[in-house]
């Protein structure tokens, strides 16, 4: 009898630990909308690929892009890494300066969607012209919109 009742509160005793053992593994996927955060690196990287590519693309190997109904054959000065920032929902953007054939400076906005180590261009805007702003920028809340120059 005594034998039974030790056992019995050594059962007791050690129940309330046997829940942590059983607890989800760590290599058990994350929950549904836990979302990997882009990082500004990861960002800037896809930009110089996609200047890169579209560049080669080209017979000329410059990076297009229209303004004013006008085809724009630019290089790459710099992609403003202090400028590379989210517009939400999984979209960001970052400031580049363009130089075009005739010496102008473009600042070229490249937005950008996907995932991280996946990020496309989705869209690219004209800024600035010689560094007189067409548009401004405007953060609500942590996230950027385009608003009137």
């Amino acid at each position: 009898m005594i034998i039974r009742i030790i056992i019995a509160a050594v059962a007791l005793f050690f129940t309330p630990t046997m829940s942590i053992f059983a607890q989800e593994h760590p290599e058990h996927p994350q929950k549904a909308g836990e979302e990997k955060e882009v990082t500004k690196a990861e960002i800037s990287t896809g930009i110089k690929n996609n200047i890169r590519a579209e560049s080669q693309k080209s017979s000329d190997q410059k990076f297009h892009t229209n303004y004013e109904s006008k085809d724009l054959a630019l290089d790459l000065v710099k992609v403003h890494d202090d400028r590379l920032s989210s517009l939400g929902e999984g979209k960001y953007f970052a400031c580049v300066d363009m130089k075009a054939t005739d010496g102008t400076i473009y600042d070229i906005d490249f937005f950008m969607s996907g995932e991280p180590g996946d990020m496309k261009v989705t869209e690219t805007s004209v800024h600035k012209v010689n560094g007189k702003p067409l548009y401004n920028w405007k953060e609500e809340g942590g996230v950027w919109r385009k608003v009137s120059a």
